[in-house]
């Protein structure tokens, strides 16, 4: 049996294993890396190293140069990023690489000592970088996360083995209760509160369940912590089981994510091998197996009682409660469920202690959390910053702005059920308490920056199209509510709205959001609620002069050219297909209606919003 021995004798075989200290060169094969062809670059690198020998010793110093796979490195937009560490100096990263540039790599920076600086990462990468707050994303992008050795290396499974062999079950709850951990999956609940309520019903089975089943567009904070550290996340999922007493835990993963998938069957089976689960786990006397559950893809499963009616082979539709799902959840008995991120945040608080980690953050939004920063903005990708921050520094310093020299205009922040936030929201701060007040809401954590080119009642209907669609149709203020709601916002899009509706939208958005049954249906309102808001003169625009100031609404194109906008660069003119835009450097454009056939092509080239 495994015990605390293990993990020191693991330690130092890695620190002793190899001719001295390798050459190491690191290749994102997180799900965005491989689909930029990272698993192309990281073979190439392979095939190259090996035909020149360098992966065997060579020259007076032994020297190894050996490659190496990881997770997400978090700034997907510069995808495939590649590190390449020399001995004794500093890790240097190369991005947007290919196939072909891998045999330069090689030869300039590994063989000669001159780094490529011309593939380098510019200094917006490590802006990018030097901006967050990277705990739970510690090890992604850093360690193997099909290998457990580098887990352990990293610390891994030390506070597992610090809690079974020193902690009891109510040390465990206290100090999570005392670190503020609340949970990541939207809801916000306190973690430590959960699990106490859990704990304190007996029963023959009790079950612990990871929530991965992430469907939010734009976001994937879970999936990249499983692809990247999947054993962190079973780690969590221990602790979590022995401090409420759970036979069995069971993790739901969407199967559009069969990286995830096939990195955390590796996990299991090593941890199993390694005694870290399984029987008598450490030489405990606790034991828990973990199951992976593949959902369908259904929105709505990512709502805990659906979840668990999806695991016992039901529709995945929610129930009324009470009960509550610690009390009588899966097959009716105690369960305790929590998202991916909120997991991995387990070990970090055992590890540094509850009064670290409540040092960071707010006074009520305890610790850190993860963003997919996606939209208008330059640097897209994963993100980790502490709960507090503010907008203005995601977008703009972590972010690196509005590309194009367009000017922001809102960030939607918790999804298809969250709200969206204009300009003057730049300064608040993030965290839950802050967020519902103004209109929004935490969520999983996509955050979609939207430019001025965006029209704000189309990106509503966007939203509440997607909920219409993801419902389950169990509940009628859901099922026909939203239905409704997006048939109003249809019709103002396509110019037939009337004032009243906007009435009728705000009372329907209240309603639903009371009667519904689940999560689902009571946020779906949320994106209409927020952009009526902030954004009410969008709609009255729509309404009443029949006219999208973004040319966004298709049904409401006119194409006329603002001259004061017109910086006469002919690019309309240029891409015009049918001869439509007369105009010259020292004429403003102007459009023939009768000849134009509203391709849009015009508005499209465009770069100073000149067409309407």
């Amino acid at each position: 049996m495994v015990s605390r021995t293990k993990i020191k004798k693991t330690k130092t075989k890695a620190k002793s294993s190899g001719n001295g200290n390798p050459s190491v060169i690191s290749v994102c094969l997180g799900t965005g890396g491989i689909a930029a062809g990272g698993d192309k670059v990281f073979e190439k690198f392979k095939k190259v190293i090996k035909s020149k020998r360098l992966d065997t010793a060579i020259g007076i110093g032994k020297r190894v140069c050996k490659t190496a796979k990881t997770g997400c490195r978090g700034l997907c937009a510069r995808d495939v990023l590649v590190d390449i560490t020399v001995p004794g100096k500093e890790a240097l990263t190369y991005e947007r690489v290919t196939v072909d540039m891998v045999p330069q790599i090689i030869e300039d920076h590994l063989e000669n000592n001159t780094p490529v600086k011309k593939w380098l990462a510019k200094d917006d990468y490590h802006r990018f970088h030097d901006n967050q707050q990277r705990l739970i994303l510690g090890n992604c992008g850093t360690i193997d996360p099909e290998n457990i050795d580098e887990y352990i290396i990293k610390g891994g499974y030390k506070a597992l083995d610090k809690v079974l062999k020193k902690m009891t079950t109510k040390e465990v709850i206290d100090e999570i209760s005392a670190a503020g951990l609340r949970g990541r999956g939207g809801g916000g609940f306190e973690t430590g509160w959960k699990w106490g309520s859990c704990a304190k019903y007996d029963a023959d089975e009790k079950f612990i369940i990871c929530n991965g089943d992430e469907g939010d567009p734009g976001a994937f904070m879970d999936r990249s912590i499983m692809e990247g550290d999947p054993h962190v996340v079973l780690e969590g999922m221990v602790i979590g089981g022995y401090a409420i007493g759970a036979t069995k835990g069971y993790l739901y993963v969407r199967a559009e994510y069969p990286l995830a998938v096939e990195r955390l069957y590796i996990a299991i089976r090593q941890a199993k091998e390694n005694g870290f689960l399984g029987e008598d786990i450490l030489g405990s006397g606790y034991s828990l197996d973990i199951i992976i559950k593949e959902g369908a893809g259904a929105f709505v499963c990512g709502e805990s009682t659906a979840l668990q009616y999806s695991i016992e082979g039901k529709r995945g539709m929610p129930r009324t409660r009470p009960p509550q799902s610690v009390e009588a959840g899966l097959w009716d008995k105690p369960t305790c469920l929590n998202n991916v991120e909120t997991f991995a945040n387990v070990p970090i608080i055992i590890n540094r202690g509850a009064k670290w980690y409540s040092k960071i953050g707010t006074e009520k939004s305890k610790g850190t959390k993860i963003f997919a920063l996606t939209g208008n903005v330059k640097n897209t990708g994963l993100i980790e910053v502490p709960m507090g921050i503010t907008i203005r520094k995601i977008v703009f310093d972590i972010g690196g702005g509005i590309p194009k020299k367009k000017k922001f205009k809102a960030v939607q922040i918790g999804g298809p059920s969250g709200g969206c936030l204009p300009e003057s929201y730049l300064d608040k701060p993030i965290d839950f308490e802050s967020l519902l007040e103004a209109g929004a809401m935490m969520g999983s954590g996509s955050l979609v920056v939207v430019d001025e080119t965006t029209c704000m009642v189309d990106m509503a209907r966007f939203f509440l199209d997607f909920c219409v669609n993801e419902s389950c149709g169990k509940c009628p203020p859901c099922r026909v509510g939203t239905t409704l709601m997006l048939d109003i916002l249809i019709r103002i899009t396509q110019g037939e709205g009337k004032e009243e509706d906007l009435d009728v939208l705000e009372r329907m958005s209240d309603e639903i959001s009371t009667m519904s049954l689940c999560g689902l249906g009571q946020t779906a309102p949320n994106p209409v609620k927020s952009t009526l808001r902030y954004f009410r003169d969008e709609y009255l625009a729509h309404i009443r002069d029949k006219e999208c100031a973004t040319a966004t609404c298709v049904a409401l194109h006119k194409y006329t050219v603002a001259p004061d906008k017109c910086t006469k660069c002919m690019l309309c003119v240029k891409n015009c297909p049918v001869d439509a835009i007369t105009g010259s450097r020292d004429e403003v454009a102007f459009i023939d209606k009768e000849k134009c056939i509203e391709c849009n092509l015009c508005y499209e080239k465009c770069n100073f919003m000149a067409i309407k």
